[in-house]
C-alpha cells in the first residue's frame, strides 16, 4: 500500500490543491505534513504580522484535514530535508508532493530537496497552486522575461485558466499516529498583545477566504473599477492575505468572479470583474519578476539607481520613526500607517501615497519601507512587496517615472474628499471641516479656533515641506536620470 507525504507550505487549503489532488490520485494513503523552518527563508523570514496569520491559518488547516480523516503532522527544525527524511523513515512513504513557491531562497532549497529525495529513490513531485501562469511560461518574442506589465499580461491573459480541482471527500491516512507539535508550540503569536485589531478584521483559513470572496462578489465586485481607489469604501476584495497563504487560489477566484458575471448579467459587471482579474495579473507579474530577477528584493532592477543619493541613516532616523508611527503631520500618510499597524493591511491607493512620501519627500531608501511593510503586513508577499516598493521609488520594472511624486494633499482630497478615512484613523483632526482635513496646517486660524484645534499641539505639523522636498527629490533623480532605463 503506497504512502505519500503532502508537504504543505503556503497552500493552506484542501480544494484546488494540486499537490494533495495528485497524491490522492496515485497513492493509497496520504499524510499531510507541515515543517516549520523559517530560517530557510533568510533573510526574509516571515514578519510578526505574517506569523500571526500563519498561526491561525495552520490551525484552520489542521481542523479541516482532521475532519477529512488525515490529521496534519507538524514538525519544526532548521532543515526541511532532514525532517522529510525522518518522516519518510517513520512512515515508509515512497513519494513527497508539494506546491511550488517562488521566493529565491525557497526556489534554491526546493531544488536541492527534490534532487536529494530522487537520488534516494523517493518520488519527489512539485505542482503549481499559487499562480495562473508560472514564471517560465511567459516570455517576450526574443525569449526574455518581461519587464513591463501590459505586454506581460497581454500574453498571459489569453491563456486558458485550468478548472479548479475539487476538495476531497476523505483523505485515507495510516491509522498509526505520528508525533506532532501543537500549533502553539511554534510560538507564532506575539508575546505583547498588539494584535487586537487583527481579530476584528480577519478570519484566516480556507473558510474565511471563501466567506470574504462571497462578500466581495455580493457587494464590492460590482463597484470594483470605480471605487477601488477610495480608501473609505468597502469595494476592494480584501483577499490578498488569503491568496498569500494559499487559502484560496487565483484560479478559483477567476472562475468564481467570472461565474458571477454569467449568473447576474448585470450591466458593467464584466468590466469590473475583468479589472479585478487584471489586478490578479499584477500579482502574477510580481512573481514573474522575482523569479527572473531575484536580487530585486534588495537592489534596484536598474543598476544606475544604486547610486541614488539617499539621506544617511543617522540623518533620517527620526523621520523614519515618525512615518512608521503615523506621526508625520500629513493626514493621509498617517492614516495609512495607523491602519497598517492596527489591522495589518493598508488600502492599495494609500500604500502608493505613503511609499512615495517616504522615498521622495523624505528621501529615505525604499528598502526601509519594504522592511517595515514586511513586518507589519498580514499579506506580506515578497514578490509584491519588492515590486511595489521599486515601483514607488522609480527604480524597478514598470516603475513610476522618477518625476512622479504623489502630492499627498491632492491625493487625499481626490480619493477621500469627505474625510471618512481620515477621520477614522486620525481622530485628532476629526472636528476640522472637510476642506481643512487634508492639510490642516494650511487652514486659517479662524478655522482652527472654530474646531478647537491647535496645530502642533493636537496633531503634529508636517515633518517636511511638501513643495521643498519635491524639488529636492527631483534634483536628486536628475543627477542619475541619464543612466539608462528606469
Amino acid at each position: 500500500m503506497s504512502t505519500a507525504l503532502v508537504w504543505f507550505r503556503r497552500d493552506f487549503r484542501v480544494a484546488d490543491n494540486p499537490a494533495l489532488h495528485h497524491a490522492l490520485e496515485h497513492h493509497a494513503q496520504v499524510i499531510p505534513v507541515y515543517i516549520h523552518a523559517p530560517d530557510e527563508e533568510a533573510p526574509w523570514q516571515p514578519g510578526a504580522a505574517s506569523r500571526w496569520w500563519l498561526h491561525h491559518s495552520l490551525s484552520a488547516l489542521s481542523a479541516s484535514l482532521a475532519a477529512l480523516g488525515a490529521p496534519l503532522t507538524i514538525r519544526s527544525g532548521a532543515d526541511s530535508l532532514a525532517e522529510l527524511r525522518k518522516l519518510i523513515a517513520e512512515t515508509g512513504a515512497t513519494a513527497v508532493h508539494w506546491n511550488r513557491l517562488f521566493e529565491p531562497a525557497l526556489v534554491a532549497r526546493d531544488k536541492q530537496i527534490k534532487a536529494a529525495l530522487r537520488e534516494a529513490g523517493i518520488a519527489a513531485e512539485s505542482h503549481n497552486s499559487a499562480l495562473m501562469v508560472e514564471p517560465w511560461e511567459v516570455k517576450t518574442g526574443g525569449g526574455d522575461p518581461y519587464r513591463v506589465f501590459t505586454p506581460f499580461w497581454r500574453n498571459a491573459v489569453g491563456r486558458a485558466v485550468r478548472d479548479p480541482l475539487p476538495a476531497p471527500a476523505r483523505i485515507p491516512s495510516p491509522a498509526k499516529k505520528l508525533s506532532s507539535l501543537p500549533v502553539d508550540a511554534l510560538k507564532l503569536l506575539p508575546t505583547i498583545q498588539w494584535d487586537g485589531g487583527f481579530y476584528e478584521n480577519w478570519t484566516p483559513g480556507e473558510a474565511g477566504a471563501w466567506a470574504q470572496t462571497e462578500r466581495f462578489c455580493a457587494d464590492g465586485a460590482a463597484r470594483y473599477h470605480d471605487q477601488r481607489d477610495l480608501p473609505a469604501a468597502a469595494s476592494t476584495s480584501s483577499l490578498s492575505p488569503h491568496l498569500h497563504f494559499g487559502e484560496i487560489g487565483p484560479v478559483q477566484l477567476v472562475h468564481r468572479t467570472r461565474r458571477l458575471v454569467a449568473e447576474n448579467h448585470a450591466k458593467g459587471l464584466v468590466g469590473n470583474v475583468e479589472h479585478f482579474v487584471r489586478e490578479l495579473g499584477w500579482r502574477e507579474f510580481s512573481h514573474h519578476l522575482l523569479f527572473h530577477y531575484p536580487a530585486t528584493t534588495d537592489t534596484p532592477m536598474y543598476p544606475k539607481y544604486a547610486a541614488f543619493p539617499w539621506r544617511d541613516p543617522a540623518d533620517y532616523a527620526d523621520d523614519l520613526r515618525a512615518w512608521q508611527r503615523g506621526q508625520t503631520g500629513v493626514p493621509i500618510v498617517d492614516a495609512g500607517m495607523r491602519q497598517l499597524w492596527r489591522t495589518g493591511v493598508m488600502h492599495n491607493r494609500v500604500r502608493m501615497i505613503v511609499a512615495s512620501f517616504l522615498t521622495k519627500n523624505l528621501l529615505i531608501p525604499w528598502q526601509e519601507g519594504a522592511r517595515w511593510f514586511w513586518d507589519t503586513l498580514v499579506d506580506a508577499s515578497l514578490p509584491q512587496n519588492s515590486l511595489g516598493w521599486q515601483w514607488a521609488a522609480g527604480c524597478g520594472a514598470d516603475a513610476a517615472p522618477y518625476f512622479r511624486i504623489f502630492n499627498p494633499v491632492l491625493q487625499s482630497a481626490k480619493f477621500d474628499g469627505e474625510g471618512r478615512y481620515l477621520r477614522r484613523w486620525v481622530p485628532e483632526i476629526a472636528r476640522l471641516p472637510d476642506a481643512a482635513l487634508h492639510a490642516p496646517w494650511e487652514a486659517k486660524p479662524s478655522v482652527w479656533l472654530a474646531a478647537k484645534f491647535s496645530p502642533g499641539k493636537d496633531y503634529p505639523k508636517p515633518i517636511v515641506s511638501l513643495s521643498e522636498s519635491r524639488d529636492r527629490a527631483l534634483a536628486a533623480y536628475a543627477r542619475i536620470k541619464g543612466g539608462g532605463e528606469g
